[in-house]
């Protein structure tokens, strides 16, 4: 089996698209449609043609392009069955704990609601890559618009068991707001203080901080680290339950 390709672009103010391609069996997946027109520049770079949209929630920036992308190259869609009611056109949904075929690439579909109630992720274990949209971002995860903090921590702690060495494309350039965040509640982190100067030799390049890995993001997400006592401290939750550290954290990001 060849290996799954990836083609990763940058779209709207701050958007990553990305398509997947499995050339044996002439197949190519956008994850999500944050632009048409962004996409079908992408493919006419690559020589693809497109055949699905993998959708991870309902929101424009994510699922605003299905129809126009539909219309013109006849893809099937694919997203959540717990939101398909929003998802514009979809054709197949998928749910928790089931697995599909692209190709000869098996993807497994998790549920994730908290940001949205019907966000879902896509993993391909066999490319030890996942698709993650809003749910987990490089050192942060998705505000909450729907879901309550319970529900994202057991969302998170379902990414946490994949294995350290997955690549996790998330739909955003966002880290380095992301780590002044971070280093504002474990400044002492030597792994953070670190990760966040590499980050921004890398945007002041205008180079991407995405993808990274989940043995990056355990080790230096805050959203990822409740246990850490330095976190615990600075947001007031000492000895408290992990979804309520989690809730803390989560609320003082939203007002940082």
């Amino acid at each position: 089996m060849k290996p799954l390709e990836i083609h990763m672009f940058p779209c709207l103010s701050d958007n990553y698209g990305y398509l997947i391609h499995d050339a044996e069996h002439d197949l190519t997946a956008t994850i999500d449609t944050p632009s048409a027109g962004a996409i079908l520049a992408a493919l006419e770079t690559t020589g693809w043609r497109l055949t699905h949209i993998f959708n991870t929630h309902h929101h424009p920036d994510h699922a605003g392009g299905n129809l126009e992308l539909k219309e013109q190259t006849g893809c099937e869609i694919v997203g959540p069955r717990a939101d398909a009611a929003r998802i514009p056109g979809i054709d197949r949904q998928y749910g928790d704990g089931e697995t599909f075929q692209f190709g000869g690439h098996a993807v497994h579909v998790y549920d994730t609601p908290g940001h949205t109630t019907g966000h879902i992720v896509y993993h391909l274990p066999d490319d030890s890559v996942a698709f993650v949209g809003d749910t987990l971002f490089s050192l942060g995860c998705g505000r909450l618009f729907e879901g309550t903090p319970a529900q994202m921590w057991d969302s998170l702690q379902k990414l946490m068991r994949w294995p350290d060495d997955t690549l996790l494309y998330c739909a955003h350039e966002y880290t380095q707001a992301n780590a002044r965040f971070a280093l504002s509640v474990e400044p002492n982190n030597p792994e953070l203080v670190a990760r966040s100067m590499q980050v921004d030799g890398l945007r002041a390049k205008d180079e991407p901080t995405v993808p990274t890995t989940l043995a990056l993001e355990k080790a230096t997400n805050p959203f990822l680290r409740p246990a850490s006592a330095e976190i615990q401290e600075a947001v007031g939750s000492n000895g408290e339950d992990l979804v309520e550290v989690f809730a803390r954290t989560r609320a003082l990001k939203d007002n940082f």
